[in-house]
């Protein structure tokens, strides 16, 4: 009798140790996708409250639009950078305080009324936003091996592209009761820190490097010399520039021309992201067998180009959300095919560094938007903004169909 007590009682301990440490793990994988949907929230609350920002506080048209993407140079700085402290210290030690440096740069610009400051609290939320970033990835490294390792980042990066959906919705409707209620939001990376030190736990052992082995190095200058990658690293930064003409300009136009609050700002720049996220997901790959992956990038930056030069003509919202959707299919489109294409393109021990690099080309991109075509804003207003953007992606459809006939 005593047997038959003890033995499903010493059953149920393990399974239920099973159990516990199962639902450890899941733990850990969740905050760890909270930290990573944080990084992509960076920019995606400032956009629909730019316009407001703009108005109350009479920033130069030249230089507002730098706040939306200053984030994205210094994260592209400060990424691989963090990821060696991150390797030395302990990814834990970067991953806290860098997620406690998020909610107090990103809090702060809530405060600040001059751009000098405005801006160096945005570099500074990219800075950290970098260090969550890059120990974020090592963590998630150390958690899995093999193919369950690649799996789990794809899922994560999949997790994190659509939270980016979102957050323009997010920042619209927080920005409705005052444009600083978006910046609150940053505020999240606190409790995420508090919640992350006492549930995470770091996996001793190798994990993967933001940064390619020593010893690939002659062979990844062989590779950057190749005028294909090189092509391939310009088309992706001109079509994030293009992008961010978007994500800058449009709040600001739909302001002027509608009056249109935050919200709606939010609701045209989310409905964009749907676009590009289903025609990525389904759409692009089907587009190149058919077409080539020439042709079919040429197609999305033509579809880019034809829906930019339309934006100045559109007043109403059941033209201006499938233009939105339409513009974010072009997007789907070329995105997923440039990468596909690097990849193609470079070595299997070099590859994870080569489309590191084409990463950071997307931050450059996104930073260089506002610098190019702030001055076309001030000097000449908003339409010629949209026209200059479609003319750029114009002529990258035109270098690609080139490519295509050779």
């Amino acid at each position: 009798m005593k047997k038959w007590v003890m033995l499903p009682v010493g059953k149920t301990s393990r399974t239920g140790i099973f159990r516990t440490a199962a639902w450890n793990h899941r733990q850990q994988l969740l905050i760890l996708l909270a930290a990573g949907c944080l990084t992509t929230m960076t920019g995606g609350v400032v956009s629909p409250v730019l316009p407001e920002m703009v108005q109350q506080l009479q920033l130069d048209p030249r230089w507002a639009g730098t706040l939306v993407s200053l984030h994205a140079l210094t994260s592209a700085l400060c990424t691989p950078l963090m990821g060696l402290v991150a390797d030395r210290v302990g990814k834990l030690k970067v991953l806290i305080p860098c997620l406690m440096l998020y909610a107090v740069f990103g809090v702060s610009t809530a405060f600040f009324t001059h751009m000098p400051l405005l801006l160096a609290s945005r570099g500074l939320l990219g800075a950290a936003s970098g260090g969550v970033a890059a120990a974020t990835i090592g963590l998630l490294g150390g958690m899995y091996d093999g193919e369950a390792r690649s799996r789990i980042l794809g899922y994560a990066t999949s997790i994190m592209t659509t939270s980016a959906i979102f957050f323009p919705l997010l920042g619209g409707w927080a920005g409705g009761m005052g444009w600083q209620y978006a910046f609150y939001l940053y505020g999240l990376g606190l409790p995420l820190a508090v919640v992350a030190a006492f549930s995470l736990r770091e996996r001793r052992g190798r994990s993967p490097s933001i940064l390619g082995d020593g010893n690939q190095t002659q062979q990844l200058q062989e590779l950057l010399r190749n005028p294909n990658i090189i092509a391939l690293y310009l088309f992706i930064g001109a079509a994030a520039m293009i992008v961010y003409a978007v994500v800058i300009y449009t709040p600001l136009y739909l302001k002027q021309a509608i009056g249109a609050e935050p919200e709606l700002n939010g609701l045209v720049l989310a409905v964009r992201l749907v676009g590009a996220a289903i025609v990525s997901a389904f759409g692009a790959s089907r587009i190149a067998r058919r077409m080539g992956r020439n042709r079919a990038i040429a197609f999305g930056f033509s579809l880019m180009s034809m829906t930019l030069v339309t934006i100045p003509f559109l007043t109403q919202l059941y033209l201006i959300l499938p233009t939105a959707i339409l513009f974010g299919a072009g997007f789907g489109i070329i995105t997923p095919n440039l990468y596909d294409k690097l990849a193609d393109l470079s070595p299997a021990d070099s590859k994870t560094t080569v489309l590191a690099i084409g990463t950071g080309f997307n931050s450059l991109g996104q930073f260089a938007s506002p610098v190019i075509l702030g001055p076309i804003w001030k000097y000449a207003g908003l339409p010629p903004v949209f026209y200059a953007a479609g003319v750029i992606a114009a002529a990258a459809s035109f270098v690609s169909l080139a490519q295509a006939k050779k």
